[in-house]
């Protein structure tokens, strides 16, 4: 338990929160009424941290020298990179939230300095909107706020208290809001804050994250009534047609003006920022006028427009392409030569991944894109990846490409499906084929243990090698063919039909050798065969299918 944040803490609580939005992302993009229908809140509030966490994660982001770091200077950091990398309304009142909030904890990380950010916070984002609506993000930012402004306790007692308020602000947001009780949702927004607030006590308190919010079910449609509420809603009329976001380099001075004329020319309206830069997001009928007051404010760029309608019907044809649309291609997310070798013969796309610098969505968007088809089939390899290409995944539908993820959680499912891809099939036949494969193929690695650790297994020392299957330390030993052994054993007494062995960076050749003679001894009619992955985070890995 923390009794105050520091630099170090703060990128925790950063990495936490991308966690809890990655795994909240469906439930809240699904939430999504307000101000607009479009499904997509819970994908720009995880790609606004996303950006935020990319900037503390950079080589020349500050307070990353010491072990706790410049409280002030990653603060500031993660909200610059919120800023800059903000999407959608949601997005940009969270990153001016953000902002206040690194102004708030520049006196202090303490209980008695968080007591005092988190109104700065609210009250940063409040200032951002031109028409505050209650029953939003913003309520529920206040009530957390008031919880942590009436707390006289520890640090742990505060950033509790403020998260518990905003769970109970969101429970009652459609009593405030017309449009949430008629779709029978809580706002979307609020609950990217809760998840955002229950990563910050998470992070306080040392605890795993929280996981999803406990929602009444009242208030969480099924997904068909949930389309056909936001469809409804989608179609009334005096709405604006486009949503237009900008970042904008201007003078503070000239923000008044640029306000006052894009009030004019439509609504939902949020300026965040500061010091000379700017996120602009405004619902008008004219794009053009909205990009040209930006133009006489300071310099627009990363313009982007989104015409609601298109959107609608593209979430309504559920990335529905047709048939003759050219070119399929797979891609492969991997680490080690050896396996990006192997995957490059079977016909797949390739993109290295760094064991300690997962890809983020953009990455994975500029990939699949480099690809050159209008139909990819995404092989993670690896289950920490899967909020990262659902959202690449939502950026790429809307270009009109036809994305399959597949949730593969090894490089040994990967390889399987692999093995029955057929771009001569039809897109979900293939898709269908893949997936069998990779579920039907169970999975093992070895890993050496760095340091003092409580597992599935019990306790390991730095040095242990540790036996993982489907994920969970199963094994726990000291000498690494002994370890694989026994993992292979368990795996193959459900039965087999193919034992595949990847070899990692430093695994001797003696490792597979053995193995390979294990399996014969045990199950004669069980072929094996053995690849030199090259991967570094693992001695070894396993499939049996």
């Amino acid at each position: 338990m923390l009794d105050t944040l520091d630099g170090t803490a703060v990128r925790t609580w950063c990495r936490l929160a991308l966690t809890a939005l990655g795994q909240a992302r469906e439930e809240i993009d699904a939430l999504n009424v307000y101000p607009v229908p479009d499904g997509d809140t819970g994908t720009n509030l995880y790609l606004t941290v996303e950006a935020a966490a990319e900037a503390l994660g950079a080589d020349d982001a500050p307070g990353g020298t010491g072990p706790d770091g410049d409280l002030a200077a990653v603060t500031a950091a993660m909200a610059r990179g919120a800023l800059i990398g903000a999407r959608g309304n949601s997005g940009v009142i969270l990153a001016q939230w953000l902002r206040g909030l690194a102004e708030g904890l520049a006196a202090g990380g303490d209980a008695a300095g968080l007591r005092k950010a988190l109104p700065r916070a609210a009250e940063a984002a409040y200032q951002a909107v031109a028409d505050p609506v209650e029953g939003t993000l913003l309520t529920v930012a206040a009530a957390a706020a008031r919880a942590a402004a009436d707390q006289s306790g520890t640090l742990a007692d505060t950033a509790g208290a403020a998260c518990l308020a905003a769970r109970s602000a969101l429970v009652h947001t459609p009593e405030q809001l017309d449009v949430l009780a008629e779709a029978g949702v809580v706002d979307a927004g609020g609950r990217g804050l809760v998840a955002v607030l229950g990563a910050l006590a998470d992070t306080v308190l040392g605890h795993t994250p929280m996981g999803p919010v406990a929602l009444r079910q009242e208030f969480v449609l099924p997904a068909a009534e949930a389309h056909d509420a936001c469809e409804g809603h989608a179609r009334r009329p005096g709405h604006p047609a486009f949503e237009v976001i900008y970042l904008l380099e201007a003078a503070d001075e000239a923000l008044p003006v640029l306000r006052a004329r894009l009030a004019a020319l439509g609504d939902s309206l949020v300026v965040g920022g500061g010091d000379g830069l700017w996120n602009v997001h405004v619902h008008v009928d004219d794009a053009g006028a909205a990009v040209e007051a930006g133009v006489e404010a300071g310099r627009p760029y990363r313009i982007r427009v989104t015409h609601f309608a298109e959107a609608a019907a593209r979430a309504g044809r559920d990335g529905a392409r047709p048939e003759a649309a050219p070119g399929r291609a797979v891609l492969s997310v991997v680490s080690g030569a050896g396996l990006a070798e192997l995957c490059g013969q079977a016909g797949s796309a390739v993109l290295p991944a760094d064991p300690d610098r997962p890809p983020a969505s953009a990455e994975l968007a500029d990939a699949v894109r480099r690809c050159g088809a209008r139909e990819v089939v995404l092989l993670l390899n690896d289950p920490e990846l899967r909020a990262a290409a659902g959202a690449a995944a939502d950026q790429l539908r809307e270009e009109g490409l036809r994305i399959a993820v597949l949730p593969t959680r090894s490089p040994v499912q990967g390889l399987a499906a692999l093995a029955v891809h057929d771009s001569s099939r039809r897109f979900d036949e293939d898709v269908v084929a893949m997936t069998s494969a990779a579920g039907a193929t169970r999975h093992a690695e070895l890993a050496v243990a760095e340091g003092e650790s409580w597992t599935m297994a019990g306790v390991c020392q730095a040095g242990d090698v540790l036996g993982l299957i489907d994920g969970d330390v199963a094994v726990i030993g000291t000498d690494p063919l002994d370890t694989a052994g026994t993992v292979l054993a368990r795996m193959l007494a459900a039965g087999g039909e193919l034992v595949t062995l990847v070899l990692g960076a430093g695994a001797p050749d003696a490792l597979a050798d053995g193995l390979v003679a294990l399996a014969r001894r045990q199950r004669p009619e069980v072929d094996t065969v053995v690849y030199r992955g090259g991967q570094e985070e693992a001695l070894l890995l396993i499939g049996v299918e």
